[in-house]
């Protein structure tokens, strides 16, 4: 095909100089951005953030240039873009297009080459805003804090609860918190039977470190003793009888194991984009935790992740949490995700007849595909798979009423079981 001409310098440089976030992201860059396409080159010129149509020139300072076929550039300029061609990290790690520029320079303003790719496609209706909650009103979760232990020291663990009945332990994704799960804690369908309790891991929102040994002077590491160790000894702390475990991501991997690992202690784990391995290489994410990068990298990144028809204010603050974490917890958490979880060899050992088994895969989710969800389940005899349409890695927060969707009927099934 050939590339549509109003994918061209001139549109480029009036829709970046007009968008507020596209300036915001911009701020302080000198050089510019080339769009490379198979018959011609759209690009801006920057100047301290400031944008100037015209071609700054391949391979000069500052300058980043992305360069695809016309058939990839119109994938990932549709309005609604296919999977996995939402976003140019994906794309760059298939191979279907090509970065050139300095790598730090490139995750620097990597929010800002995803705005303006953004703003070549077609607008779309945006999503209404849900009702505004009247001033003085209380959500329903209350939060507490309680003292553990794991490895011989104090955590003191932050938490969440609302709503009664079956306990129900909530884990986040790397690099996050418990605010995720703030939309279930809403729903009566699931607070009238289940006593939902999101925690923060150590190190993460309002868990903070323990007191005692010097964290500070080793890098953050979390392995899968201690993921393990933190829900299995919550559990037994605020004497929870047969809970069930739902988590997302890390959290999603963690349900496996604790599936696979204590299922004397968990009637029933909900894995949320999980998968028997995630392949990887921590020594290629070093812009994850770099002094030069900003945590708006790994923020926006996350977008990459997620579907593109999520509400794009959900979507915003799924990111913003991202933006809000102490800057080596996401890249420590893909130890566990990358490095130190692996069932492929014992997935085949988890009795579901023991600890019931529910795998959920987002459409859009890059990471814990859904190829890995349905590999997951074919290798555990007993457990249930569904695929979650225009939904992506991060289903309870960047699209909660689709998530509801395929949850609710999951945790019937829970219900039934227990009698409830």
């Amino acid at each position: 095909m050939t590339a549509s001409r109003e994918w061209s310098t001139e549109t480029l440089a009036r829709n970046c100089s007009a968008d507020g976030e596209f300036r915001i992201a911009a701020r302080f860059w000198t050089g510019g951005l080339r769009f490379d396409f198979s018959t011609y080159v759209a690009a801006i010129t920057l100047t301290d953030g400031a944008v100037a149509a015209g071609d700054p020139g391949a391979g000069a300072p500052g300058v980043i240039t992305l360069t695809a076929t016309d058939e990839v550039w119109a994938q990932l300029l549709a309005a609604k873009p296919p999977r996995f061609y939402n976003d140019i990290g994906n794309l760059i790690g298939a191979e279907l297009m090509q970065m050139a520029g300095d790598q730090v320079r490139y995750a620097q303003y990597y929010p800002a080459i995803m705005r303006a790719i953004e703003l070549l496609r077609p607008s779309v209706a945006v999503t209404a805003l849900p009702a505004r909650a009247q001033p003085g009103h209380f959500d329903s979760p209350v939060g507490r804090y309680v003292h553990i232990d794991i490895d011989g020291q104090d955590h003191r663990i932050y938490f969440e609860e609302a709503g009664t009945g079956i306990p129900l332990l909530l884990q986040h994704t790397a690099g996050c918190h418990g605010s995720q799960w703030r939309h279930l804690f809403e729903c009566r369908a699931i607070t009238d039977h289940f006593r939902l309790i999101a925690y923060d891991l150590p190190f993460h929102g309002k868990s903070l470190p323990p007191l005692g040994p010097k964290w500070w002077a080793n890098e953050y590491r979390l392995t899968a003793d201690v993921a393990r160790a933190v829900p299995v000894t919550l559990a037994a702390t605020l004497g929870l009888d047969r809970p069930v475990f739902m988590g997302c991501s890390v959290g999603g991997l963690l349900a496996l194991d604790l599936a696979r690992h204590h299922p004397d202690v968990f009637s029933a784990v909900i894995s949320l984009e999980g998968g028997l391995n995630i392949e990887g290489d921590l020594t290629t994410l070093t812009e994850l935790w770099h002094p030069q990068i900003s945590n708006e990298y790994k923020a926006r990144l996350m977008n990459a992740l997620m579907s593109p028809t999520s509400p794009e204010h959900y979507r915003k603050e799924t990111s913003q949490v991202y933006a809000a974490g102490w800057p080596p917890a996401f890249l420590g958490d893909l130890f566990y995700y990358i490095a130190d979880y692996d069932l492929r060899d014992e997935a085949q050992h988890i009795d579901t007849g023991k600890v019931a088994v529910h795998i959920l895969s987002g459409e859009y989710d890059a990471s814990g595909t859904m190829e890995l969800g349905q590999a997951a389940h074919a290798a555990i005899a007993g457990s249930t798979w569904a695929a979650m349409n225009d939904v992506g890695h991060f289903p309870m927060s960047e699209n909660p009423e689709a998530f509801l969707g395929y949850l609710l009927p999951v945790l019937e099934t829970i219900k039934s079981t227990r009698g409830v």
